[in-house]
Order: structure tokens, then sequence, then C-alpha cells
């Protein structure tokens, strides 16, 4: 099973979490990934971040980035969006 872990952050407190599940053999990891965001998006109601160079590289290092105001078109009331891969196949 993969599981992604998303969480909004203010004030280094979290605000808000959501653990996202996805069992289908069929698709590969970075279709999972991105599955899980736009789950994580719709949930929190936010528009789909965009992939810096520096989230790529966090993410193929930690399995785990960091989405700033500068990754939303729109503006957000948080600090930061953060997923984590915490379970995979």
């Amino acid at each position: 099973m993969f599981r992604l872990w998303g969480k909004i952050i203010t004030n280094n407190k979290m605000q808000r979490d959501i653990t996202i599940e996805d069992d289908d053999l069929t698709l590969n990891r970075t279709k999972k990934i991105y599955h899980a965001i736009d789950s994580i998006c719709y949930a929190f109601d936010l528009s789909k971040p965009i992939w810096l160079d520096n989230n790529i590289e966090d993410f193929k290092r930690h399995d785990k980035t960091r989405f700033y105001q500068d990754n939303f078109i729109d503006h957000i009331d948080f600090d930061f969006l953060e997923i984590q891969v915490i379970e995979e196949d």
C-alpha cells in the first residue's frame, strides 16, 4: 500500500492533516504521488502546487517536500503545505 501524508503548517503548528492511501498496483509511484496530491488539494480546497526544482530535489532525497506561497498561483493563508511518503508498496 502507498500512503502520503499532507499537512498544512502555520507558525510551526500543524493546522490540518490528511493521509491518502492508494493500493492500486497498476499505477507507478509518480502517478500515485500526483493522485494523492490532487486528493489532498481537493480536501483542503487548494489549487495544485507547482513543482519547482528544489521540491523535486527534496522529494528525491527525503520522500518529503514543502510547498510555499511561491508554489501556488492563488494566495494561501498558511505558511506551507508539506507532503511526505509514509509507506510504499
